[in-house]
């Protein structure tokens, strides 16, 4: 049953037409004002709104731009006398459905009005949907329904729209950079360029050359004058990846951006001013950085104006099943493999994996295993942990007797604890705590290394 409000100030008409509505099947409210109309809009869910052009007090144009701020999807039908009709023309520009000139039939006003409501309800269930595939998918790239994950979605929403500095933090893999695209796609720049520069895979001399750009002769090799990511992010966004390897002599050129707007390239002397945004990331904590004098604690503070921290999957096991949905769907399409599907087991077996790589590790187990599997379907010895990590080829421990140095009935997880911190400390200790070469030491990444330096607390000492 469709809810129809009538909107008229002359009393006969106003029941005339409700009860020929109500024969008709409709639910009918009344009103014989635009202030009294809008008291009913805000109280009952309507399908359609018939407002007569000529009223006193707020006339019909006025109610509809009205009801329009209200309900922009609620169809408005004007009702007009057929001198008014460049009226009703211009209704129709500020949002009406559709207009009926007087005298008009009664299946005339019953078409319209059920045209009209059909396609409010078409409209309504389109948004369902979208908010429907929104809570199961993710939000603009980036997928899960987790609580954590809802909670991100939402700060995008609210912060896109702003000029505000966006500092994003989170384990590798964890997606920040989808986080950046999210911003810049829901900012009035969406429109304009969105650049992103990783901070740690240059060396400083590169580093500064790509984003302050330089002039033919700045240094060898520089026989072109060459813009910089600021200036061709100009009116956009630029995202800065592992921002805090930015070495200390360009932070102060990167802070005189975000106070002045303005920056030299390399080896000129013009002041370039630039409208830009900037979103930066980092899986290191910036305020340990600050304390330790490695970056500025005044550009810290102008990057991390609205902070984002993205959960590690371990803290989101139950988004599991809709990111491995997702990367088949991906990797079908890429590989033309349109049978391809995961096998129980082999989901259960994901869902039991440390991930320490985060969804960056589990898009690449997931691509592994369709390229690799003897079938259309992804099995658990597909995804077994020695092919996501590489089979053990070590002789350590083979000549050990474990009975004489462990305890019998001692955890596994104790000892796994104990010894891992006991490595970590002996090779940050033989490199004096320089991570990059700590973590060469382990065999393992650095963003690793200051993943399970968090965990077990293990701070450089004073």
């Amino acid at each position: 049953m469709y809810s129809i409000l009538v909107v008229d100030d002359e009393p006969n008409y106003l029941i005339v037409l409700s009860e020929l509505l109500k024969d008709e099947g409709f639910e009918v409210f009344i009103a014989s004002s635009g202030l009294e109309g809008l008291k009913i809009i805000e109280d009952v869910d309507l399908d359609v709104v018939i407002t007569d052009m000529q009223m006193p007090g707020m006339n019909g144009m006025e109610f509809l731009i009205e009801v329009k701020k209200r309900v922009p999807d609620l169809p408005v039908v004007i009702i007009t006398a057929f001198a008014e009709v460049d009226k009703a023309v211009e209704a129709m520009q500020n949002g009406a459905i559709n207009y009926l000139a007087k005298p008009f039939s009664n299946d005339e006003l019953i078409i319209t009005i059920n045209k009209a409501a059909s396609l409010h309800l078409l409209v309504r269930e389109n948004s369902r949907l979208r908010k429907e595939i929104k809570g199961q998918i993710g939000f603009s790239g980036m997928v899960g329904k987790n609580p954590k994950m809802l909670q991100v979605y939402q700060l995008i929403e609210k912060v896109a729209p702003t000029q505000a500095s966006v500092l994003i933090t989170g384990e590798s893999g964890t997606g920040k950079e989808l986080v950046a695209k999210a911003i810049h796609s829901h900012s009035p720049r969406e429109s304009k360029s969105f650049i992103a520069i990783n901070c740690a895979a240059l060396s400083e001399n590169l580093l500064e050359s790509e984003l302050f750009g330089h002039e033919k002769g700045a240094f060898t090799g520089a026989v072109a004058m060459r813009k910089g990511r600021f200036e061709l992010a100009d009116h956009g966004t630029i995202f800065l990846d592992e921002v805090g390897e930015i070495p200390l002599a360009l932070q102060a050129k990167l802070l005189r951006i975000l106070q002045e707007k303005t920056f030299e390239r390399v080896g000129g002397g013009k002041t370039m001013d630039v409208d830009v945004r900037i979103l930066s990331a980092s899986n290191k904590d910036l305020r340990e950085e600050v304390a330790g004098g490695r970056f500025r604690e005044d550009l810290f503070y102008r990057l991390n104006v609205i902070p984002v921290n993205l959960p590690p999957l371990r803290e989101r096991m139950d988004d599991m099943p809709l990111l491995v949905d997702y990367f088949i769907e991906k990797y079908k399409k890429e590989l033309k493999k349109e049978g391809l599907t995961i096998a129980k087991d082999a989901l259960k077996l994901l869902m039991k994996l440390p991930w320490e790589g985060n969804v960056r590790e589990l898009e690449n187990t997931i691509e592994r295993a369709a390229i690799l599997c003897s079938s259309d379907s992804i099995e658990a010895e597909d995804v077994q942990p020695d092919t996501l990590y590489g089979e053990d080829k070590t002789t350590i421990g083979q000549d050990i007797d474990i009975q004489q140095l462990i305890p019998e009935d001692t955890p596994l997880n104790d000892v796994l604890y104990s010894i891992e911190k006991k490595m970590l400390i002996q090779a940050l200790t033989a490199t004096e705590y320089v991570q990059s070469r700590a973590a060469e030491k382990l065999g393992i990444t650095k963003s690793l290394l200051q993943y399970k330096m968090k965990k077990y607390r293990i701070k450089k000492k004073k």
